[in-house]
C-alpha cells in the first residue's frame, strides 16, 4: 500500500487559496482515478480516498487538521496501515520556488513549511519523499496574507500546469519510484529552464 498525502487547510475560506495546491492535487488525482476523496476518517483526522493502481493499493489524504498539524493526520495513517517511510509522498507549496515550478526530493529539510515541518517531527525522520509546487516568493511580512490568498488570474495558467505536472510525478513515483521520478521531473525543468534563458539571451542579442 503507497499513501500520497497532499497538504492544506481545509474548508472553503482557504479552497482555491496559494497555501491549499497539494489539496488542488489530490482533486487531479481523485479525477482522473475517479475515486471520491471527500470521506472524512476521525481516526486520520482527513478526508480520503481508496483505489487500486494496478497492483498497488493507495490511499489519497487531505489532512482535515489546518497545516500546521499536517503531521499528526499522516502519522496516524501511516501508523495504522502499518507502512514505513518509503510508501509515503507527500505534495505541498513552496515559496521558495517560482509560481508553477516543481521539485522532486527523496529527503530534506521543511524549508520552513510548517505543514511538512510538522510531518517531519512527528515521523522522526526526514527521509520522506516530497513534491514541493512553486507559488512565488514575497517578502515575509505579507508572507500569510499571502500564501491565504489566491493565485492572480495571469498565474492560473501555470498553476493548471503545475497540477497536472505533479500529478503526472506521483503516479510516475507509484510505478517507478523517487529516484526515477527524480531524474524525470527535476530533469524536466532543469530543460525548460535553460530553454527560457537562452530565448532571452537571444532575444537580447536581436534588440
Amino acid at each position: 500500500m503507497k499513501l500520497i498525502a497532499g497538504l492544506g487547510n481545509p474548508g472553503p475560506r482557504y479552497a482555491e487559496s496559494r497555501h491549499n495546491i497539494g489539496f488542488l492535487v489530490m482533486d487531479e488525482l481523485a479525477r482522473r482515478w475517479q475515486v471520491d476523496v471527500s470521506r472524512y476518517e476521525r481516526r486520520f483526522e482527513a478526508q480520503i480516498g481508496e483505489t487500486q493502481r494496478d497492483a498497488e493499493r493507495v490511499l489519497l489524504l487531505r489532512p482535515a487538521t489546518y497545516m500546521n498539524l499536517s503531521g499528526r493526520s499522516v502519522g496516524a495513517a501511516l501508523r495504522y496501515f502499518k507502512l514505513t517511510l518509503p510508501d509515503l509522498l507527500v505534495i505541498y507549496d513552496d515559496l521558495d520556488l517560482p509560481v508553477g515550478r516543481l521539485r522532486i526530493r527523496a529527503f530534506g529539510s521543511a524549508g520552513g513549511h510548517k505543514g511538512m515541518g510538522d510531518v517531519l517531527r512527528n515521523l522522526s525522520s526526514v527521509d520522506i519523499a516530497r513534491i514541493r509546487i512553486g507559488i512565488g516568493k514575497v517578502d515575509r511580512s505579507v508572507t500569510t496574507d499571502y500564501v491565504l490568498g489566491r493565485f492572480f488570474p495571469e498565474e492560473r495558467p501555470l498553476v493548471e500546469t503545475a497540477i497536472g505536472a505533479a500529478a503526472d510525478a506521483a503516479e510516475s513515483w507509484l510505478r517507478h519510484g523517487t529516484t526515477m521520478t527524480m531524474n524525470e521531473f527535476n530533469r524536466r525543468r532543469d530543460s525548460a529552464e535553460r530553454n527560457r534563458k537562452q530565448e532571452g539571451n537571444r532575444s537580447a542579442e536581436g534588440e
